[in-house]
C-alpha cells in the first residue's frame, strides 16, 4: 500500500484478525503505513470524564508504540496508559467542538519538524477518546478528513473489542474501585451519550467516597425513548445490591412491554419481597417514557426531587403527582404525569447528591443557565464539576444527572459528520 493510500478493507481485516488486545495497535499501524506518521496514538477518555488516557503497548523487546516514557506512566505487562489533563488545550478543543485539530510545528508541544492531529473518536455522540498522529508535513484538507472517518471507525473497532478484554477499562481507571462502585458501574448503560434526530442526551455519576447506590439508564426504542434516574438509600455494598434489583425489575418491565405503572409497581413488590434488613431497602427515582413521534413526555415519580425544565430562557421545576420511594411499601400504588416537550426544550435529572448544600438550589440553577448553550456532554460534567465544587470536593453522597434535549425531528436524520452532528456540538473554549 503507497503512502497516502488508506485501504479501508484492509484496515478493517487488520483489526479483525488481531486480538482484542491489539486491535486499536493495528488500526494505528495502519494509519503510519498510509500516512506517513512517525507517531500513532489512541487516547481514551479517563473514567473521570476531566481527562484522556494515552494507551500504548510497550514490548519487552523492540521498539515502543505510542510515545515516549512519562511520569503519569502507569504500568501493566506490556502496556502502558498516561493520563493527558483536558486543560483547555487543543485535546479539550477536540472533545468539546467534536473537529479535528491540527497543531503545527511552532507550538512547543509538537516536536520539530511535525504537526500534530488530533481527530474525535466518537459514536452517536459518545466521545470514546481521540486519535493523535504526528506527521512529517502539514496534512492536507483532503488528508484530514480521511483520518477523521478512519477516527469515526476506531471508535467501532473500540466498542467492538472491549466486550473481550479489560485493557480499555483498566486505561481509564486512574483510580481502583471499591467492591461496590464495582457493582455501581456495571449498572450504568455502556454508552453515556446518545444523539438521535429527536434528541440528544447524555447522563453523569459523579460518586461519593462511600458509594450511594445512583444509577441513571435509558433504552432507545422504535418511536419511543425510555430513560430513568434512581437513587438507593444508604451506602456502600447494601446500597449497591438494592439499586442493582431496583435497576433489574425496572429494565426487567421495560422489556417485558410493561407501562410506567406497571414497572414499578413490580419493582416495588419484588423489593419488598426481598428486604436486606437494613431499614434502608427503598429506592426513589423518576422512570419516564418519550414519544418520539409527538414529544409527550410520562414521568413517574417516586418520591424523588423534581426534574427541571429549561424552555426559552427560563428554568422551572416541573410539578408532577410524587408516589412513594419503591420498597417502601408493597401496597404502593404509582402513577404517571405528561409532560408535552417542545422544540428546544431542555430536561434536567438529578438525584439529591447534586443538592448536598443548604445554597447548592441556587448553584444548581445558576450552573443550569450558565451552560444552556452546551451540548449535554458538557452540561452534565460542568454540574457534577459544580457539586464538587460547592461541596469542597468531597461529595457525602452520590451526584448523578442526566440531561435531554428535545430537537423534535423524529422522521427525520441526523447532519452527522464522523460520529457527531456539528451543530449540536459545544463551542470552542475561549
Amino acid at each position: 500500500m503507497a503512502q497516502g493510500e488508506l485501504n479501508v478493507g484492509r484496515l478493517l481485516q487488520a483489526a479483525e484478525v488481531a486480538s482484542p488486545v491489539r486491535a486499536a495497535e493495528e488500526v494505528a499501524h495502519e494509519l503510519a503505513l498510509a500516512f506517513g506518521a512517525t507517531e500513532v496514538s489512541f487516547l481514551i477518555t479517563d473514567a473521570s470524564g476531566r481527562a484522556l488516557v494515552r494507551l500504548a503497548h510497550i514490548p519487552s523487546v523492540g521498539a515502543r508504540f505510542g510515545g515516549s516514557p512519562d511520569d503519569d506512566e502507569r504500568r501493566h505487562d506490556e502496556d502502558s496508559a498516561t493520563l493527558v489533563a483536558l486543560d483547555g488545550g487543543p485535546d479539550e478543543q477536540a472533545l468539546r467542538t467534536q473537529t479535528v485539530q491540527v497543531i503545527g510545528p511552532e507550538v512547543a508541544t509538537t516536536p520539530p519538524g511535525r504537526h500534530r492531529l488530533l481527530a474525535p473518536v466518537t459514536e452517536r455522540g459518545e466521545s470514546i477518546g481521540l486519535l493523535e498522529l504526528f506527521l512529517p508535513e502539514k496534512p492536507a484538507d483532503e488528508t484530514v478528513a480521511e483520518i477523521a472517518r478512519v477516527a469515526h471507525l476506531l471508535a467501532f473497532v473500540v466498542i467492538a473489542n472491549r466486550r473481550h478484554t479489560d485493557l480499555y477499562e483498566w486505561g481509564q481507571r486512574t483510580e481502583n474501585y471499591s467492591l461496590s462502585a464495582e457493582i455501581q458501574q456495571r449498572l450504568l448503560p455502556a454508552a453515556r451519550t446518545c444523539e438521535a434526530a429527536a434528541f440528544t442526551l447524555a447522563g453523569w455519576l459523579e460518586p461519593a467516597a462511600t458509594i450511594g447506590g445512583d444509577t441513571f439508564d435509558y433504552s432507545l426504542a422504535r418511536d419511543f425513548l425510555h430513560l430513568s434516574l434512581t437513587d438507593a438509600m444508604g451506602h456502600g455494598v447494601e446500597a449497591a445490591l438494592t439499586a442493582s434489583m431496583c435497576l433489574a425489575g425496572l429494565r426487567g418491565g421495560r422489556r417485558s412491554g410493561m407501562s410506567l405503572v406497571e414497572q414499578a409497581e413490580s419493582t416495588n413488590a419484588a423489593l419488598c419481597d426481598y428486604p436486606r434488613g437494613t431499614g434502608e431497602d427503598f429506592v426513589t427515582g423518576i422512570v419516564g417514557r418519550l414519544a418520539l413521534k409527538s414529544g409527550a413526555l410520562d414521568l413517574l415519580n417516586a418520591g424523588h426531587v423534581a426534574p427541571y425544565l429549561l424552555r426559552d430562557g427560563a428554568l422551572t421545576s416541573l410539578e408532577l403527582r410524587v408516589d412513594l420511594a419503591l420498597g417502601m411499601f408493597e401496597d404502593t400504588t404509582y402513577g404517571s404525569t405528561r409532560v408535552q416537550l417542545r422544540p428546544g426544550d431542555r430536561l434536567v435529572l438529578l438525584t439529591d447528591g447534586m443538592l448536598d448544600r443548604n445554597d447548592m438550589d441556587v448553584a444548581v440553577h445558576r450552573a443550569i443557565l450558565e451552560s444552556h448553550e452546551l451540548h449535554p456532554r458538557e452540561v452534565v460534567r460542568a454540574l457534577a464539576d459544580s457539586a464538587l465544587e460547592a461541596t469542597g470536593g468531597t461529595l457525602r453522597d452520590d451526584a448523578t444527572v442526566l440531561c435531554l434535549d428535545w430537537h423534535g425531528e423524529h422522521q427525520g436524520s441526523r447532519e452527522v459528520e464522523f460520529g457527531a452532528e456539528p451543530g449540536r456540538a459545544s463551542d470552542r473554549l475561549v
